[in-house]
């Protein structure tokens, strides 16, 4: 009986726990369990849904392609930014591809010109590929997406179009002291064309620029440029020196024949000077005879003694003869004696 009693009591109070327990439970939330079960299941959908979305869609990036494979096959391409969509993985995956400018170095290289000289060059390449879906195929085909093998390929190209294209220029077309006859825009476009060709038919890709970074000469090249130049200059220097002799000799020649004219200006103006000077002396003369003739015939006297006797001139005459009667006699015996 007593047990029968402990066994009642302890159920009892098991029972109005329970009770107490399950009623504080649906108080607190206020809402039935079943509400929460759909709520995660929305949660887990929506979780579900957006996987699958990111497993389907593909961010296209500025500057990239993205190549979608289906179980390892190249099916389709997709260049343009934004987003794709895809079957979800394993079946399709995706390979981003980098279309933007790369520049690549050809390394220093011993090239003969086409005077049979050598020469040291050393050129850049910016190249790219195109966003043509069947160029990135091909290079996905030829080098599986490594850009630092079509960089090497590209060096090798390289190496060999500098030896040709160089085959077909002058060094006096690349170097020289002239700038007028320098030529290494030509050589570059002939080396890009060359490069560009190769590089698109074989691995898909296209060169946009060719620049020289470096030329310079060998020891020997070196000697035989300088000694170019220096009869090159030679040659210039004598040219302008015979000119300049030239300009010299005209410039003397002017000069004679300008003199040539004062000195006939000159004696042609003595001549007037002297011819107007012995009228005006004549006139002297002419006044002077008629204001006192006895001096005048003094005076001209004196004139034809200094005509006639020069330095160490000896002469005998009588001196009552002219014109020496003048210095015995005075002014009275040259007038021929009208003063007396």
């Amino acid at each position: 009986m007593a047990h029968t009693h402990d066994h009642g009591h302890g159920h009892h109070h098991h029972g109005d726990g329970h009770h107490h327990h399950h009623h504080e439970r649906h108080g607190e939330d206020g809402t039935d369990p079943s509400f929460w079960y759909s709520r995660r299941f929305i949660v887990a959908t929506v979780v579900v849904l957006a996987l699958l979305a990111s497993a389907c869609l593909v961010l296209v990036s500025p500057g990239e392609a993205v190549v979608i494979t289906r179980f390892g096959d190249p099916v389709r391409v997709i260049v343009s930014p934004g987003l794709a969509l895809k079957l979800p993985s394993p079946i399709d995956s995706t390979v981003p591809v980098d279309l933007r400018l790369r520049t690549t170095s050809s390394g220093l290289h011993d090239v003969g010109t086409k005077d049979g000289l050598r020469i040291l060059v050393q050129a850049y390449i910016a190249w790219q590929i195109p966003d043509d879906p069947e160029h990135i195929r091909q290079f996905l085909r030829a080098v599986r997406n490594q850009p630092a093998v079509a960089a090497e390929q590209l060096r090798s190209f390289t190496g060999s179009a500098l030896e040709i294209t160089a085959g077909s220029f002058d060094l006096a077309s690349l170097v020289n002291t002239n700038p007028s006859k320098i030529h290494l825009v030509d050589f570059e476009d002939a080396l890009r064309k060359r490069i560009d060709e190769q590089a698109l038919r074989v691995y898909g890709i296209t060169v946009r620029q060719v620049g020289l970074e470096r030329l310079t000469l060998p020891a020997a090249t070196l000697s035989a440029t300088i000694d170019r130049m220096k009869a090159e200059r030679q040659t210039v220097a004598t040219q302008r020196s015979a000119e300049g002799q030239r300009q010299a000799a005209q410039i003397q020649s002017d000069a004679d024949r300008d003199s040539r004219v004062v000195v006939a200006q000159a004696k042609a103006d003595v001549a007037d000077i002297e011819a107007k000077s012995r009228i005006a002396a004549a006139d002297i003369y002419k006044k002077a005879y008629t204001s006192d003739p006895q001096l005048y015939t003094m005076l001209r006297s004196l004139d034809s003694l200094g005509t006639v006797v020069g330095s160490g001139t000896t002469l005998i005459l009588r001196t009552d003869a002219a014109p020496f009667k003048a210095l015995s006699e005075g002014p009275s015996a040259a007038g021929g004696g009208r003063g007396k």
